[in-house]
């Protein structure tokens, strides 16, 4: 087959998958293993090469970001830092600088999405308890994450990809923080902006209700114990009621066996207490984590079906049928004919006044069953128990609070100094921390974004066609004849609006992957230093503030946020303008041509 008739067919695959991008009629996972397949029929990529990008170092980065990133969200470490911070937050003013630098620096140790996913649940609490609109606080915040990630080589996707392309070119790649001079500089810029020109925002939208929001609606009563050690000098009523954020009630406190209902305020709770609190199950976790009560369980453990099962909690709604209808759960002894605890009720319209394993259940009732993986199916069917939709309920499990930073923070030490490679260190991390308790197996594998790895790996094949046919080349000498007689700041802020062009229209993945090779190829035939020009593509491709389908952070704030299409170019093109003004110059001065 002829060079000119394998770029044209290189070409054609690429226009054509960019095509089905942007008509957004097939799914962008699907679109790339369709894209990979018809490589292969077509002869574009040798069919050694086919799953090369599911070996790719690239490929292996993100999958193991995303996973520390669940990690971290789990610990609540982000939310013990924030504890003095948050309640001081009363105006969008205030609230809206603190949270976008708070996901902002998250976004330079993990990847920029998981940052966003660990901040967003505090900015949505934040909103609720002070009255402020969501859409001034989130869309600044996923910003603030895509400016973030910029700063270090596991911020984002981008960063990652452009450091591979370098390594194929130069033989190294981008290190650690070979992009925090720029990254730091454009990232202070941003911040700065968003910081007022959130008022460009709507504020008047109401967020989409999440299906775990409509489940836990009328939250959850559960029993929680003071233990042994509990030093009971600041234990008031009170001043448990304020770590629980206006989430969490205390409805009865239980002390050797003689109840108070709705005990006041100055009334200290003693180790062996038993409180009896009502919220909803991520309310209660966040409760329990920081007042340090242990959920009661009957006493005893949970029962595991085999060595290697894990503990699961579910929510069901118990049936006209169950057993457990109109019994105590002392009655029904749930651990010992089914291995299962009970550790939460909740009935609408209805208060718990009394202990957990005295009162008497009803159809209707939803109510959270602890147990192993592999027996809590078999329980909910003998226990006629209809289960909700599935979704990460944690009440009643083990946070480590400092395991992931601690981890992550050795892992970006070896980089740092060379003594690992990316890939190694954070797969390393990945692994320590799933085996230390960090996170269950389970959880790990819900983190992996499946679509966006897919999507990575099926579409590094197609972008080497490019390569590899001379298309890359053949493009750059195109470009080189229009940048000739340009300065070349000029060149490099082309190549960055070229890639911040196309990111809207497709995933910032998919960008860096078809235009890195185009950017270091004109660098060559223009006869540059390809490093300024790759950071370019890096940059534009981070920055899509565009619109809610290139980057996941503006797509993952769309639905909480209210926004629409269009609100995204409210802010983003200012700051998108921002960018590409002081982009350039920028990227210059730390990587001269």
């Amino acid at each position: 087959m002829g060079v000119t008739l394998q770029q044209g067919l290189a070409f054609g695959l690429v226009g054509l998958t960019i095509v089905a991008f942007i008509w957004g009629r097939f799914r962008y996972d699907l679109i790339a293993l369709g894209a990979l397949v018809l490589g292969l029929a077509i002869g574009v990529i040798p069919a050694e090469a086919a799953f090369d990008g599911f070996r790719n170092d690239v490929t292996v980065i993100i999958a193991a970001a995303l996973v520390v990133s669940a990690a971290f969200a789990r610990s609540g470490i982000v939310e013990m830092a924030l504890k003095r911070v948050l309640p001081l937050l009363k105006t969008e003013r205030s609230q809206t600088p603190v949270l976008t630098v708070a996901v902002t620096l998250l976004s330079m140790v993990t990847k920029n999405v998981g940052a966003l996913a660990i901040m967003m649940p505090v900015a949505l609490q934040v909103s609720r308890r002070t009255g402020s609109s969501p859409s001034r606080l989130l869309m600044p915040m996923a910003f603030g994450a895509m400016a973030g990630g910029m700063v270090t080589l596991v911020g984002t996707a981008p960063n990652i990809i452009v450091a591979e392309v370098r390594n194929d070119m130069l033989g190294t790649p981008f290190g650690m923080y070979d992009y925090a001079p720029v990254g730091l500089a454009l990232t202070a810029i941003a911040l700065i902006f968003l910081a007022f020109g959130y008022r460009l925002l709507p504020k008047d939208r109401k967020g989409a209700v999440s299906m775990g929001e409509a489940l836990s609606a009328n939250g959850y009563a559960t029993e929680a114990r003071a233990p042994e050690d509990w030093v009971s000098a600041n234990s008031t009523i009170k001043a448990l009621t304020e770590m629980g954020e206006g989430e969490v009630r205390i409805l009865a406190l239980i002390r050797d066996g003689q109840r108070t209902t709705t005990p006041r305020g100055n009334v200290k709770v003693k180790a062996g207490d038993v409180l009896l609190i009502e919220g909803g199950p991520t309310a209660l976790e966040a409760f329990l984590a920081a007042s340090r009560l242990q959920l009661v369980r009957e006493n005893r453990p949970v029962a595991l079906m085999q060595p290697t099962d894990e503990v699961q909690v579910v929510e069901a709604v118990i049936g006209r049928n169950s057993p457990l209808s109109g019994q105590s759960v002392r009655a029904v002894d749930l651990y010992g004919q089914h291995g299962v605890n009970l550790i939460g009720v909740s009935r609408s319209g209805y208060e718990l006044t009394q202990k957990l394993r005295s009162a008497k259940l009803q159809a209707g009732d939803v109510i959270l069953l602890q147990g192993g993986q592999a027996g809590l199916p078999g329980a909910l069917q003998a226990l006629d128990l209809l289960p909700l939709a599935e979704r990460d309920v944690r009440l009643g499990s083990v946070r480590k609070r400092f395991l992931p930073a601690v981890v992550l923070a050795i892992a970006m030490t070896l980089v740092g100094f060379g003594v690992l490679p990316v890939a190694i260190a954070f797969f390393g991390a990945a692994v320590v921390i799933v085996a230390l308790g960090g996170l269950k197996m389970r959880e790990a594998y819900a983190a992996l974004d499946g679509p966006l790895l897919i999507l990575i790996a099926a579409l590094i094949p197609v972008s080497d066609a490019i390569q590899q046919t001379g298309g890359a080349d053949l493009i750059a000498r195109w470009l080189s004849g229009a940048f000739t007689y340009l300065p070349g700041v000029l060149a490099v802020g082309g190549l960055m609006l070229a890639s911040m062009a196309v990111t809207p229209f497709l995933n910032n993945a998919a960008t860096v992957l078809i235009v890195a090779p185009i950017g270091a190829s004109l660098a060559t035939q223009l006869g540059y230093n390809p490093n300024a020009f790759l950071m370019a593509v890096a940059v534009g491709a981070a920055c899509d503030f565009l619109t809610p389908i290139g980057h996941q952070c503006n797509t993952l704030v769309m639905g909480p946020g209210g926004y629409r299409f269009g609100d995204y170019a409210r802010l983003g093109a200012p700051l998108s303008l921002l960018v590409l003004l002081a982009g350039p110059p920028l990227i210059l001065l730390f990587w001269p041509l």
